[in-house]
C-alpha cells in the first residue's frame, strides 16, 4: 500500500485518479478548493484548501507521501482559455501552485506533474510535428500553454526530487464539466445534442482536428508514467483523429438524432492538434485502449442524464 495525495482531487481527472488509487488499495488523500460537483470523494481524507498558498503545500507535502499527483489548475475548454478574459488568473495562479509544489517535492517519494498539449504551437500540423521535443522553439497558443511549459522547466530543474511529467491531450469522460463555460468540446457537443430538437451551434467552421483520450486511458497513462523510471515529458492522448464536425456527427449517431449544424463565430483554438505516442509507447509501453466512439457513448449517456436531471430540477423549482 502506498500513501498517495492528489492535488486537484475535486476536478475531473483528479477525482477519477483518486478513485483508481483507492481501488488499488492505497491510502489516498485529496486536496482542492472544492469537492467534485458530481460524486463523493472515494479516498481516505479530503482537505479543502488553496494550493496557491505556499504554507498549505509545505504542510501537505510534509505528510510522508510516497506519491503526489499535481493535477490542480485553473482551466477549461476553448471558451475559457482562448477568450483572454482569464489569462492573468490562469498564468499566475497555476504557476504559484506548481512553484510551491516544486519547492517541496524533495519531501515526498515522487511527484507527477500534469502538463498539457497546449504547450505545442499553432504552427504544428501533422502527427510527426507533435513529438515531445517539438514543443521547442516555444510558441504556445495561450497563457495556459505558456504556464504549463514554464512549470515543466521548473520541475525539470529540480536536483533532489523524483519527478514525472505527462502532457494531456484532450481528456474527456463522465463526472466532468458539461456546462457553465469550462466544459471542453466533447462535453459541450454532448450537451447541445442532448438538448437539441433541430440543430446545434458549432464554433468556427467545424474543420478543427483533435484527438480525444477517454478518462480511463488517461488514468492508466498517469500511473504508467508515474511508476516508470523515466522523467518525461510524455504525451498522453489518443492518436484517433477527428474533426469537430465529425465528432458532432458521431454524437448524433450515438443519440439517434438527425440534427443540422450552424457554424458560428467563437473561440476555437488551433486548427489542428493531435497526439504523437511514439515515445510513450517505446519507453513506457502505454497506449490507449478505448475507441473514441465507445468513450463518447459513455460520456453522452452520462451528460444526457445530467441534462434531464437539470431540466427536472428547473421544473421542480418553478412549481
Amino acid at each position: 500500500m502506498k500513501r498517495c495525495c492528489v492535488f486537484g482531487a475535486g476536478g475531473f481527472i483528479g477525482w477519477h485518479l483518486a478513485k483508481r488509487l483507492k481501488e488499488e488499495g492505497n491510502f489516498v488523500a485529496g486536496i482542492d478548493l472544492k469537492f467534485s460537483e458530481f460524486d463523493k470523494f472515494v479516498g481516505d481524507h479530503f482537505q479543502i484548501a488553496d494550493l496557491r498558498d505556499r504554507d498549505t503545500i509545505a504542510d501537505v507535502m510534509g505528510g510522508e507521501y510516497d506519491e503526489v499527483f499535481q493535477l490542480a489548475a485553473d482551466m477549461g475548454g476553448a471558451g475559457f482559455i482562448f477568450t483572454g478574459v482569464h489569462d492573468s488568473e490562469i498564468i499566475t495562479g497555476n504557476a504559484l501552485i506548481n512553484i510551491n509544489t516544486a519547492l517541496n517535492a524533495h519531501k515526498v517519494g515522487r511527484v507527477f506533474y500534469s502538463s498539457s498539449a497546449c504547450v505545442y504551437g499553432p504552427h504544428l500540423n501533422f502527427k510527426e510535428d507533435f513529438k515531445e521535443e517539438n514543443a521547442y522553439p516555444a510558441f504556445p497558443d495561450s497563457q495556459y500553454g505558456w504556464e504549463k511549459l514554464f512549470s515543466e522547466r521548473v520541475y525539470l530543474s529540480l536536483k533532489k526530487a523524483v519527478v514525472r511529467i505527462a502532457r494531456f491531450h484532450n481528456i474527456f469522460g463522465t463526472e466532468g464539466a458539461w456546462k457553465g463555460g469550462r466544459e471542453k468540446s466533447p462535453a459541450a457537443i454532448c450537451r447541445k445534442v442532448a438538448q437539441a430538437k433541430d440543430s446545434i451551434e458549432i464554433w468556427g467552421d467545424g474543420n478543427q482536428v483533435r484527438t480525444y483520450c477517454y478518462i480511463d486511458d488517461c488514468v492508466d497513462g498517469i500511473l504508467a508514467v508515474m511508476r516508470s523510471e523515466h522523467t518525461g515529458p510524455f504525451n498522453i492522448g489518443s492518436e484517433e483523429t477527428v474533426s469537430i464536425t465529425e465528432l458532432a456527427e458521431m454524437v448524433c449517431q450515438i443519440a439517434g438524432k438527425k440534427l443540422s449544424f450552424k457554424y458560428v463565430p467563437g473561440p476555437k483554438g488551433v486548427t489542428r492538434r493531435t497526439s504523437n505516442n511514439d515515445k510513450v509507447k517505446a519507453v513506457i509501453g502505454w497506449e490507449p485502449k478505448v475507441p473514441l466512439i465507445v468513450g463518447m457513448g459513455k460520456t453522452y449517456r452520462w451528460i444526457e442524464h445530467m441534462v434531464n436531471l437539470d431540466s427536472g430540477m428547473i421544473q421542480e423549482n418553478m412549481k
